[in-house]
């Protein structure tokens, strides 16, 4: 099985050898910095989500806290009615003289909407003073009550009963009012005579309501409810649904909860608990937030945040393809002239516009092409000097001895008596000698160097006494094209001396100029002894030792073939067929120089 990671960077490095400097930085630039968004903004998105939620705790508690200091303020008004009943009204009056129904209706009218009764009664439940409503319902036993009960027990506390309806006075409008009742032990006196007794303040519920109700936590699913400290619910936004059994409240779990916030799961929903205790009553405000309103506020975050990255993104892929573009452009600009600088174009600008660097490395490859091209035109010049040099070398390499034989051959017609010839031989000594030079230029046409052929030969013939025949042919489509002068008088050399004049009478050399193809081919063949392969091998092999120098020029086949390849290049040169007894044929193969590329050959 193969490693899903080298896979992945074999499959990276062949993009990024197949894609462009822009893009490669686009993406890097791109993808680096998306990265580093998509960190910080998951880093801020969980510090703003801790954050978040720590001021939604703190806002629930800062709510609570209002809350519970409007209910304080409400319970301190029921207790300072309470507390003004007591120790300045009960405690100053004997009850056997003094009436004190006035006072009791003063502190009512004080009391306003949140007062719905004032009432006094004995420790037996005997009521001795009440207000606005005065006459108990018959059957009404105020002595077995709740609130009557607490405070006989607990002499000491004030107490606060759970929400009930009012049913212990006759209404004449029927009204049954939902109450709060606040009850405490007293020390009444009547004929001078100290007893116990109970004093009683119902408020209204709805004050209670209004407190608690409307107040939002963190969102719509938010409420608030209060319990006294047996968990019993005073207040509650669907109060009659508990009651009437379709709904259900954590209610006495929360009761043992301390204050401050807490985390629990109910009926399968996870919630935030926020609890607030009630002075003086043992009450407990229940805040109540759902973690689903809660994280819907964070789903709502995350999308702003990924809105927030998508556009960042969109910006700076837009950015960083302006950004690699200017560092783009100038590099492909110089690509661009490297590449026609490869080609061969000459007039090639390497001036770009764009950053510092790109500008200085444009500069520089200027400056290295300047020397490059001054170093290769120094290197091409000593190159033609070299091969002038060898070629004037191999060029000069005549070997005297025909000069001197052919002196000698005149001398011997001149005192045989045979002057004609030695005239004839004398001119075409000259003219030889006139062609050899060629006004000092080493590119000739091919008419002159057949023209010098010919003119060796003639005096080759008169020298062996006409033992052989010569004929030279040229096509008409080579006149007017060019070669290095002195190639064919060297063959013709060799097949004298190693062809027919070694042979038999009725020897012939042909020397026959054409065109094959694009290259121009001059043909020399003799009808003489010829050669083996091996020999043929040896006589262009110039890892061979040369043979000792016989009668003629000595230039030899090898001088001829490595001037064709100095001058024109390695496709050109001699090639040899020859087979014992039969004869030899030497191919020499040359482009077609017209007189513009001759001059331009003759200067390098």
């Amino acid at each position: 099985m193969r490693n899903p990671f080298n896979f992945i960077v074999r499959k990276w490095k062949s993009f990024y050898s197949r894609s462009s400097i822009q893009l490669i930085l686009s993406l890097s630039f791109t993808a680096s910095a998306v990265v580093g968004m998509i960190f910080l903004g998951l880093a801020l998105f969980l510090r703003l989500s801790v954050t978040s939620n720590n001021q939604l705790a703190e806002n629930s508690s800062r709510i609570m806290a209002q809350v519970n200091l409007n209910m304080d303020s409400y319970l301190r008004r029921m207790m300072s009615i309470s507390d003004t009943m007591y120790y300045r009204v009960i405690k100053n009056a004997d009850l056997a003289e003094d009436n004190i129904d006035s006072e009791l209706a003063l502190l009512y009218e004080n009391g306003g909407n949140s007062l719905i009764s004032i009432a006094l009664f004995t420790e037996q439940g005997e009521l001795l003073s009440a207000t606005p409503l005065t006459a108990l319902k018959s059957g009404a036993n105020p002595s077995q009550e709740g609130w009557f009960v607490s405070a006989i027990n607990r002499i000491e506390n004030l107490h606060f009963s759970t929400p009930h309806v009012q049913n212990l006075f006759d209404d004449p409008d029927n009204r049954y009012r939902w109450v709060v009742s606040l009850s405490r032990y007293v020390e009444i006196m009547r004929n001078g005579v100290t007893e116990g007794g109970v004093l009683l303040v119902d408020m209204s519920f709805a004050g209670i309501e209004q407190i608690c109700e409307d107040v939002l936590l963190s969102d719509s699913s938010s409420y608030l409810f209060l319990i006294d400290g047996n968990g019993e619910i005073i207040y509650h936004p669907r109060q009659q649904l508990i009651y009437a059994g379709l709904l259900d409240e954590n209610n006495l779990t929360a009761a043992d909860y301390t204050d401050g916030n807490h985390t629990e799961t109910f009926n399968g929903s996870r919630r935030q608990v926020t609890v607030k205790t009630v002075g003086y009553t043992g009450w407990k405000l229940i805040g109540v937030a759902y973690e689903s309103g809660i994280t819907s506020y964070y789903g709502q975050l995350l999308l702003f945040f990924l809105f927030v990255i998508l556009f960042s993104i969109f910006l700076l892929i837009f950015l960083n393809l302006r950004m690699s573009e200017r560092i783009s452009v100038p590099i492909k600009s110089l690509d661009k002239a490297v590449k026609a600088l490869q080609a061969g174009q000459q007039d090639v600008s390497f001036d770009v516009s764009g950053p510092y660097e790109i500008e200085y490395l444009g500069n520089s490859i200027r400056s290295l092409v300047q020397t490059m091209r001054k170093l290769m035109d120094d290197v091409v010049e000593k190159e033609a000097q070299k091969r002038r040099s060898e070629l004037d070398v191999l060029q000069s390499q005549i070997n005297p001895h025909f000069l001197y034989n052919t002196l000698d051959s005149v001398v011997w017609m001149t005192e045989s008596g045979r002057t004609r010839e030695a005239v004839e031989m004398i001119t075409a000594l000259a003219r030889f000698f006139r062609l050899s030079l060629s006004g000092g230029y080493s590119v000739i046409p091919i008419f002159d160097e057949l023209e010098h052929a010919k003119y060796y030969l003639a005096i080759q013939q008169m020298r062996y006494k006409n033992k052989f025949e010569t004929e030279i042919t040229m096509d008409e489509a080579l006149n007017g094209l060019y070669t290095i002068k002195l190639i064919v008088q060297p063959i013709l050399e060799n097949a004298i001396y190693h062809g027919v004049a070694v042979g038999d009478d009725d020897g012939k050399i042909t020397v026959h100029a054409f065109l094959e193809g694009d290259a121009v081919i001059i043909e020399i063949a003799d009808n003489g002894s010829g050669m083996p392969p091996e020999t043929v091998a040896r006589l262009l092999d110039e890892s061979s030792e040369p043979s000792p120098a016989s009668e003629g020029s000595g230039i030899g086949l090898k001088n001829v073939h490595r001037r064709i390849r100095l001058a024109f290049g390695d496709e050109y040169g001699v090639s040899i067929s020859s087979e014992p007894d039969v004869g030899t044929t030497v191919r020499i193969r040359l482009p077609q120089l017209h007189e513009r590329a001759a001059h331009e050959t003759e200067r390098r």
